[in-house]
This record gives structure tokens, C-alpha cells and sequence, in this order.
């Protein structure tokens, strides 16, 4: 049993699992604003594209909805209508909300995703072209153009960053009060 939780603090506390979880939290609010616009904006707009597209009418409710049981009311008017709480019937609009919210979700997705790849591959060329360099400055070999350009464009970045004003560390408020004070104390004393 030792073993066994040895093995899955050695899991959990690798970083892949960490931004898995993190990925799964961003990921899981994403869906809930996605379908929060689905249910919320999408499909009432849906359902009143079909509603027009049926009609417009107050018989196009029933032209909404596939109805597998039909349970009907009476309006104070004593017209007979649907019961959508009691009937047992299919939404189109919530089945083409749910295919948007996939879509939408799919989409985003691609973005990070391609987004990523993009970020790892110019690290992975990056990672190339110095080993590339670096093997031919050991072999005495000439670099070329694209070698050369890379190793300037890095010198020029490293002079930017070593010229670059370093700030002053921020002082906490609590601290400059109490080291104003002791000053104060001090010019009082002498």
C-alpha cells in the first residue's frame, strides 16, 4: 500500500498532471459561458427562425416540437393547448443549440491547440538551429545566413535585456512608515 501511494504522489506531482487539471478547469468554464450562450441567445433565436419558418402563428408551437405524447391544457380563454412541461416531445432548437455549442467549442479548441504548436515548434527550431550553430563553431565550419541572422538577432536581444533599467524593488508601505519613523527617532536623539 506504501508503494501505491508512493507511485501516485510521484503522478499526481509531475507537471503534466497539473496543467491537465488546470486545462480541465479553464476548459470546463469555457464550456459553461459556451452554453450559456447556446441556451441562453442561440437557441431561443433558433427557436424563433423555426417558429417563423412554421408559420408564425400560434399553431406553429406545435410545429416546433416533434410531440411523442401530447398532454394538453385549457388557456383562460378555454382554448386547447400544448402542456411542453407535461408532453413528452423533441426540441429542435436545443438539438441544433447542443451541434452549435460543439462547434463553438471545437473551434476554440483548435485555436489554443494551434496556438500551442505553434509556440513548441519555433522552441523546437529554436533548439535546432543553436545545436546547429554550436556543432559547427566546435567543427570550424562557416555559418550561413539564416545562422548568422539568428545569432544577432540573440546578441541584440541580450544587450536590450542588459540595458534595460533594473526597477526598484517596490517597498512594502508598512515598512517605509516604520523605517521613516526610526529615522525620526534617531535625528530626535541626536
Amino acid at each position: 500500500m506504501k508503494k501505491f501511494w508512493a507511485e501516485f504522489k510521484k503522478f499526481i506531482s509531475r507537471g503534466n498532471v497539473m496543467d491537465m487539471a488546470v486545462g480541465t478547469i479553464i476548459g470546463a468554464a469555457f464550456t459553461a459561458i459556451v452554453t450559456a450562450l447556446s441556451n441562453g441567445i442561440l437557441k431561443p433565436v433558433i427557436n424563433m427562425v423555426i417558429y417563423y419558418c412554421c408559420g408564425g402563428n400560434k399553431d406553429a408551437l406545435d410545429k416546433m416540437y416533434t410531440v411523442l405524447v401530447k398532454v394538453t391544457t385549457t388557456d383562460t380563454n378555454g382554448n386547447e393547448v400544448l402542456d411542453l412541461a407535461n408532453s413528452i416531445y423533441i426540441d429542435w432548437g436545443a438539438f441544433i443549440s447542443a451541434i452549435i455549442n460543439f462547434f463553438l467549442v471545437a473551434l476554440v479548441l483548435f485555436f489554443v491547440i494551434k496556438g500551442f504548436n505553434a509556440l513548441r515548434d519555433q522552441a523546437i527550431e529554436s533548439t535546432k538551429i543553436e545545436n546547429r550553430i554550436k556543432f559547427k563553431q566546435e567543427k570550424g565550419i562557416k555559418l550561413n545566413k539564416k545562422e548568422l541572422a539568428y545569432l544577432d538577432a540573440k546578441k541584440k536581444k541580450e544587450e536590450e535585456e542588459a540595458n534595460k533599467p533594473v526597477p526598484e524593488p517596490v517597498k512594502d508601505p508598512v515598512v517605509s512608515i516604520l523605517e521613516e519613523i526610526r529615522d525620526s527617532l534617531n535625528k530626535d536623539k541626536e
